[in-house]
């Protein structure tokens, strides 16, 4: 008989509950060494020589030989065909996907505005999107279309003028989803390469790849090194760590529902997070016998196990109000609400990347098509960052245009300032303006 696995119980009663639960969140995202210094070697290599150092990547570390970068880049026929190539139910699962996550997006689109003051002096703000963006997508067989969908989209909606996208083929295995969804979301050009040598091209520009204005996307430890680096070159959207689910439940929910949810997180990989938060003793051992259950059936039920048993938690809570407390101090990636009158407890949620409100919204139809962008912040970010959104693939300019009246009524208040500091360039500037 197969030993119970050994998901945690923690409960709040503890007096040492708050340190338990700080350990079960700490995350080591240090890198190591050995990748550091590749990644810094990968990255001066490609700064210096360009596409030679991108060919010579791409032979060592994807078996893949090519004559030039030029080769490996994809034709809009061959994304195209990929997409034709599906079987129906694909095609329309990818575009109604596309669909939604357009629809919400489009919402998100920022506008420029302005306002005049009574002398004549206006003030506004400018929206613009960014011209060049890079989208990392791995390649092989970690392969997902929803990224790239939830990437590419929200950056064709705001207006974004080229999207270039980078995606290893190890030994030329293509994926024909991630293809067909590159065509679907309108990428305008495919270069098969990846790893760090994809970012450094992105990142400072090759003879043959143009350097853009922001890399986003997901990868391995090499990637999101190298996406640290090269950040202040370029902007980057997140250095994500291991994907996190939080589920607040009342004990009305079908515990294998909550089981099932638990699992799709802790499938991703063994670092993955999964949390369980309810006021109900006796509903949470119904939970883990669902678990026990339903684990032997799973495809993925080693990497499941691993995550459950390291990262993995059952809380018993004394209340609902009390989850909301400990969820806020979790700021979870994920976050469902699966109790009745889940509205209710919306209001008390500060930190969440996404919220999941009643027992029908799994995270899982989040990841591929509810709508809202799955690039959400981890390990605790919540607390000060958002999902990906239009808002990441634009900027704003503020717009200062004062009158000569303006003049005369803001440039003493500058010149005053200016002094105090020491500035006396900066307040005769504004004295210039104002005296005769």
């Amino acid at each position: 008989m197969t030993a119970p696995l050994p998901i945690r119980r923690l409960s709040t009663k503890t007096a040492d509950f708050y340190a338990q639960l700080d350990a079960l969140l700490a995350f080591d995202d240090s890198t190591d060494e050995a990748i550091e210094r590749a990644v810094v070697e990968i990255l001066a290599s490609v700064r210096k020589t360009g596409d030679a150092a991108v060919l010579d990547c791409t032979r060592r570390f994807d078996q893949l030989d090519a004559t030039s970068v030029a080769a490996l880049e994809l034709p809009k026929a061959a994304l195209a065909a990929a997409f034709e190539g599906l079987p129906q139910i694909q095609k329309d699962a990818l575009q109604t996907a596309a669909q939604r996550i357009r629809a919400y997006h489009e919402r998100q689109k920022a506008e420029s505005w302005e306002y005049s003051e009574a002398d004549g002096t206006r003030l506004g703000q400018k929206v613009t999107p960014l011209d060049r963006v890079g989208l990392y997508v791995p390649g092989g067989k970690a392969s997902y279309p929803s990224s790239v969908l939830m990437n590419a989209i929200p950056a064709k909606v705001a207006g974004v003028g080229e999207l270039i996208m980078v995606v290893p083929t190890p030994r030329g295995e293509k994926n024909a989803l991630v293809l067909a969804a590159a065509h679907i979301a309108g990428v305008d050009r495919v270069f098969t390469i990846g790893g760090a040598q994809a970012v450094a091209a992105l990142a400072y520009g090759t003879a043959t790849i143009p350097q853009v204005d922001k890399i986003v996307g997901p990868g391995n430890a090499y990637v999101a090194a190298a996406k640290r680096r090269v950040f202040g070159t370029v902007g980057i959207d997140m250095v994500a760590g291991p994907s996190e689910v939080l589920i607040i439940a009342d004990g009305s929910t079908d515990p294998d529902w909550v089981a099932m949810d638990l699992f799709a997180q802790a499938e991703h990989d063994e670092m993955a997070q999964s949390i369980l938060l309810c006021p109900g003793a006796a509903y949470i051992e119904r939970v883990a016998a669902s678990i026990e259950k339903l684990l032997p059936q799973m495809s993925r039920k080693d990497v499941i196990a691993a995550s459950l048993s390291r990262r993995g938690a059952l809380i018993h809570v004394v209340d609902l109000e009390e989850a909301c407390t400990v969820a806020n101090r979790i700021a979870p990636e994920h976050l469902e609400l699966s109790v009745h009158d889940a509205r209710l407890l919306v209001e008390k949620i500060r930190h969440a990347g996404a919220i999941f409100i009643g027992p029908y919204s799994s995270e899982a139809v989040g990841d591929y098509c509810a709508g809202p962008d799955h690039v959400l912040p981890t390990s605790r970010s919540a607390r000060f960052s958002s999902p990906l959104g239009v808002y990441d693939f634009q900027k704003r300019s503020s717009l200062i245009e004062v009158s000569a009246a303006g003049a005369w009524a803001l440039g003493p208040v500058a010149s005053t300032l200016a002094h105090g500091e020491g500035l006396t360039a900066h307040a005769k500037a504004a004295e210039l303006r104002y005296k005769p």
